[in-house]
């Protein structure tokens, strides 16, 4: 009863979770926003008082469930493990304390330096939110476009078409490198990642060895069949020894499904009489548990990626993409106080990023901010009226912000270059910067106050807020003549 729980709650939660992940329309994260707040690392972070203590007594109660049913990188182990049933026969093996320990030292030590995008490589909900934005959220992209082609032929405008984007190579590199690893270990080893590498079990196992329901052993009823043993997927049952490692069992319930002989059990450490009876106090895996009542049905269609569009002006030219400008320092979203507070804050899960509407955030290559979400507006400007970056944000290192407060917040300051400017060196019309800056911060004047001349954009740094807006529609290409300038403290006009 135990395994079927177990299954039916970490399927509703991962369903849920990769659909935040995957949701690109902005709608989701109102109803499901929570999943991503229960995660342990994020609640650490954003110093969410009560998720910490419900995730901390919970695992004192029933052992380490949340690796089992909350953590999406957990269950994705069960998924690749279960693909390999039928081959996979798991062993005991001790456990590797002193690998265990030196990697949560270092994963502590990065986070307290406040490199929180190293850190990131290590956190299994960060990982798993970079697999499900870099790698499946194209693919997704992808299948509603071709729904949203097959329902305008219908004329049905219920959907509407995305530009497949990967947004940064290094870190579809990392994100393709963390699935490879973790399926090659969950393929051959079950739960290996999960007992060796990963922080959060590691910290997680040390409060599971004084959990009140364990899985107990009863050696009298045992008949060594070691059943239990080879369906354990963290290798935690020594059946010579009639031991279980709680520090690595994670509760899922395989071992009780696979014992023919009523050895185990999920309850109170037993005690044996002299009769050698087993004698436990009755425990109902099903009383004092909250059932959940959801019901959710989930249709996921396999395509390819749409061909590529070339983009053209009135189908006669084509029209060449903007280049990234060289800003001396990254421009951070409203919410996110400072470049440093972000840098401490974030786990670079990406979450921010693949709700962006307006395709401004994408993750940072810098080293020391390697992943994190950076903004640039080559594709898009951050619009005022938007403020879903800081409204899904977990950790608090995007706090949440009034949309009245993000448009009176400047996160940078707008650069003008001469050079590729239009009326300076073309002798052209036209102060598009100037029309569609919303802070109204741009002011066409004549250069010198030469009448004669096409008017020129002259900036006050006071009054813009840094939305990239000029940045964005500026015409010249492939530099645009006006670029923003990122604040390392962000200040109000």
């Amino acid at each position: 009863m135990l395994r079927k729980i177990r299954i039916v709650l970490a399927t509703i939660m991962f369903a849920l979770i990769t659909l935040l992940f995957l949701d690109f329309t902005g709608t989701l994260h109102h109803y499901l926003g929570w999943v991503a707040k229960v995660q342990l690392l994020p609640a650490i972070l954003a110093l969410n008082v009560g998720v910490i203590i419900g995730l901390v007594l919970l695992t004192l109660l029933l052992g380490r469930i949340y690796c089992s049913v909350i953590c999406p990188l957990g269950i994705m182990q069960d998924l690749l493990s279960h693909l390999n049933r039928r081959k996979l026969r798991y062993s005991y093996s001790p456990a590797m304390t002193v690998l265990r320990w030196s990697v949560f030292a270092v994963f502590v030590a990065t986070l307290l330096a406040g490199f929180g995008s190293l850190a990131s490589l290590l956190a299994p909900y960060s990982s798993y939110g970079r697999m499900a934005q870099t790698l499946l959220q194209p693919l997704y992209i992808a299948a509603n476009n071709l729904l949203a082609m097959a329902a305008e032929h219908m004329h049905s405008y219920a959907l509407y078409e995305r530009e497949v984007w990967v947004r940064s190579l290094p870190t579809l590199g990392v994100a393709l490198s963390s699935f490879v690893l973790v399926a090659v270990l969950a393929w051959r080893g079950g739960r290996t990642y999960c007992n060796t590498l990963c922080p959060v079990g590691t910290l997680l196992g040390l409060l599971a060895r004084y959990s009140r329901l364990k899985v107990v052993i009863d050696a009298d009823r045992c008949k060594g069949c070691r059943k239990c043993e080879r369906n354990c997927k963290t290798s935690c049952i020594n059946i010579k020894t009639h031991t279980v490692d709680y520090s690595r069992c994670v509760a899922c319930g395989n071992c009780l499904d696979h014992c023919s002989f009523g050895a185990m059990a999920y309850g109170h450490k037993p005690t044996i009489d002299r009769e050698n009876q087993l004698v436990t106090e009755k425990q109902s895996t099903n009383g004092g548990r909250r059932e959940f009542l959801i019901g959710t049905g989930i249709a996921l269609a396999t395509a390819a990626l749409a061909q590529e569009k070339k983009k053209v002006d009135g189908g006669l030219a084509a029209i060449e993409d903007k280049v990234t400008p060289e800003r001396h320092t990254p421009i951070t979203p409203a919410g996110s106080l400072s470049a440093s507070h972000m840098q401490q804050h974030c786990t670079a899960c990406q979450l921010c990023v693949s709700e962006c509407p307006n395709d401004v955030l994408r993750p940072s290559t810098s080293l020391n901010k390697f992943m994190q979400p950076t903004m640039s507006y080559e594709r898009g400007y951050c619009r005022p009226e938007c403020n879903r970056c800081a409204s899904v944000c977990p950790t608090g290192a995007i706090k949440p912000i009034t949309l009245a407060d993000k448009s009176s917040t400047q996160i940078g300051h707008a650069v003008w270059v001469k050079k590729n400017c239009l009326p300076a060196t073309q002798d052209v019309e036209c102060g598009n910067c100037a029309r569609h800056c919303p802070a109204g911060a741009i002011q066409m004047i004549h250069p010198a106050g030469d009448e004669s001349r096409h008017k020129v954009p002259a900036i006050n740094t006071a009054r813009c807020i840094g939305c990239g807006a000029c940045e964005n529609l500026c015409p010249a290409r492939p530099f645009s003549a006006i670029y923003v300038e990122g604040n390392e403290v962000h200040r109000e006009v």
